[in-house]
């Protein structure tokens, strides 16, 4: 098995869930007492948010560069960035170290074009659905569109991550305005819609979509035991 290199802490809440979904993946499918070798660096959110608001991108990637090689040195086979936002700055992480990392963008895209969806919604901070960073990816690598909110909704979505998600705070309120901004993307022609803020798991459930959801939290840490437990 794969020694697996995590880059968590934005937030330590969406970090926990990769670290129970990955070690429950190892155990359903190697059975018996087996859990996930993995190594994992935890950086302090509050630094990383306030290099965002600056825009100080290039100075948090340095941070996340650093942490790479620390579990590269530690002997990790390949990183995983438990964000989707500080993606990003994954080319100053893989410029940094010589082994692998295993891009969120890359294994939500794969899942959606087996799905054959075509046309997305996205839901994630401001800078996930406003940069283009991730949509341009999915784009022009995968010939998914992209499809984002409203900008009054994109700040919603946003603050929710933000000033509750992150915090742990789980409210009915929230919920229900996700369910509204979902349903109109779906009446401006969305196929399913990407949860693409590791928190956002936490809030919005399958129940609260009429078309399907790829939870990218969900995606990338299954994605990671593959690769772990790969040849």
């Amino acid at each position: 098995m794969k020694l697996i290199g995590l880059i968590g802490g934005m937030s330590w809440e969406s970090t926990a869930l990769y670290y129970r979904i990955i070690n429950e993946q190892v155990k359903q499918q190697l059975g018996g007492l087996h859990s996930a070798r993995s190594l994992m660096y935890s950086v302090d959110f509050q630094e990383i948010e306030k290099m965002q608001m600056a825009g100080e991108w290039e100075k948090a990637g340095e941070m996340l560069a650093a942490a790479a090689v620390s579990l590269e040195q530690g002997g990790a086979d390949f990183i995983v960035l438990c964000t989707n936002t500080m993606h990003k700055v994954a080319h100053q992480i893989t410029e940094a170290v010589q082994i692998p990392l295993l891009h969120i963008a890359d294994a939500t895209a794969e899942r959606i074009r087996h799905s054959g969806v075509k046309r997305v919604g996205l839901l994630a901070t401001a800078f996930t659905m406003e940069q283009d960073f991730y949509k341009g990816r999915l784009q022009q690598q995968y010939g998914i569109e992209v499809l984002v909110p409203a900008a009054a909704q994109r700040k919603v979505v946003h603050d929710i991550i933000y000033q509750e998600l992150c915090l742990g705070v789980i409210r009915d309120e929230s919920r229900a305005q996700y369910r509204e901004i979902i349903a109109q993307l779906v009446a401006d022609g969305a196929e399913a819609i990407i949860l693409g803020c590791t928190e956002i798991t936490l809030l919005v459930k399958p129940e609260d979509a009429t078309v399907p959801l790829f939870d990218t939290t969900l995606i990338h840490a299954q994605d990671a035991v593959k690769l772990a437990l790969s040849a």
